[in-house]
């Protein structure tokens, strides 16, 4: 920076981020305040040796090394812009929703909610370029809610993507779908179409991706059971409570000793809900992926299910729903609701 190098502090807040430059000389001053006020512990990774530096509570300094995690070079490229999915300057959609201001700043109570639906859009486009569509998208977003991610959605595959799209989105509470109604006229999206609804009671027609997020318990598997019917190309959920097959689990063998624990028996019913899910789809002909949506500081129910569809099995893969069977059999589960829906009985 200004023809000298300097070192990039981050310092990280609950509702932002505040970067400051310091020279080497007033780097390690800065380092040696952090550790005598704040920190107890500091790694530090050279191409020769990983350090880590820790004081107990009796100001005892411990210092050790390992071998190098990395030997390459760090990069001295600079004048990096952050890159930025959705772009929140002009945004009206982001202003009307109350993410950003009348100058289209980001508001600092709103930063982690900015963060989470650029995330979720970068993830949504790795799926759909998976799924390689070649003409328009049909997408129906059951449980839509205040929109946020809808209208983030529409925006990035028409305005980035370049791509013919139509959202509906399906959202119970009709005070939330009037307000969705009113900003997509304003934004000018008019392929975004809102309307009252349940996930249990909507049709979805012609829809190649069917998205379902924080659906209530069996809500997501009644998603997910309209997805396969439909046969939509993409499913996208983001299950939320597993009270069904928590009240399932009733395990005879060593499984027992984790459930046992109510806070462990609860995690293990929301593993195994998704994992039966998940292995439905692939008996659909689904290739499924699980895996984290937004950090757990945010919310706990941070689990996103995607499958893309890779084949038209007319029946499920017998070998997957045998596998179903030995996974309930082990856990004392007599009937997973997706199972029900699908019509594959016990």
């Amino acid at each position: 920076l200004k023809n000298a190098a300097k070192l990039s502090f981050v310092y990280h807040y609950s509702t932002k981020e505040i970067t400051k430059n310091f020279t080497f000389s007033d780097s390690i001053s800065e380092i040696r305040l952090l550790l005598t006020n704040d920190f107890f512990q500091a790694e530090l990774f050279t191409t020769k040796n990983d350090w880590f530096l820790s004081i107990n509570e009796k100001n005892k300094v411990t210092l050790r090394s390992k071998p190098a995690s990395t030997i390459a070079s760090p990069d001295f490229s600079h004048d990096k812009v952050k890159q930025r999915i959705i772009d929140p300057a002009n945004n009206l959609y982001l202003k009307e929703l109350g993410i950003t201001n009348e100058n289209g700043q980001v508001k600092p109570s709103m930063f982690h909610k900015f963060k989470q639906i650029n995330k979720y859009i970068e993830i949504v486009d790795g799926i759909i370029k998976d799924a390689a569509f070649e003409n328009s998208i049909s997408i129906t977003d059951m449980g839509s809610g205040k929109g946020y991610l809808t209208f983030a959605l529409y925006d990035y595959i028409t305005n980035v993507l370049k791509k013919e799209c139509c959202i509906k989105g399906i959202e119970f509470r009709e005070e939330l779908v009037e307000k969705c109604k009113q900003i997509s006229a304003l934004a000018g999206f008019s392929n975004l179409t809102f309307e009252a609804g349940t996930i249990k009671d909507s049709n979805l027609g012609n829809t190649d991706i069917l998205i379902a997020l924080h659906a209530c318990d069996t809500a997501t598997d009644e998603a997910i059971f309209k997805g396969i019917t439909a046969n939509a190309k993409i499913i996208i959920c983001a299950p939320c409570c597993h009270k069904q097959i928590r009240q399932q689990l009733k395990p005879s063998n060593a499984a027992g000793f984790i459930t046992q624990y109510g806070i462990l028996k609860e995690r293990q019913a929301e593993i195994i809900t998704d994992t039966i899910r998940a292995m439905i789809m692939e008996a659909y002909g689904y290739k499924t992926n699980v895996f984290e949506f937004i950090e757990t500081e945010h919310t706990p129910k941070n689990v996103l299910i995607a499958g893309v569809k890779k084949s038209d099995n007319e029946y499920p893969d017998q070998t997957i729903i045998s596998n179903i069977q030995i996974l309930k059999k082990l856990f004392g589960i007599k009937l997973h609701q997706l199972e029900l829906f699908m019509g594959l009985g016990q």
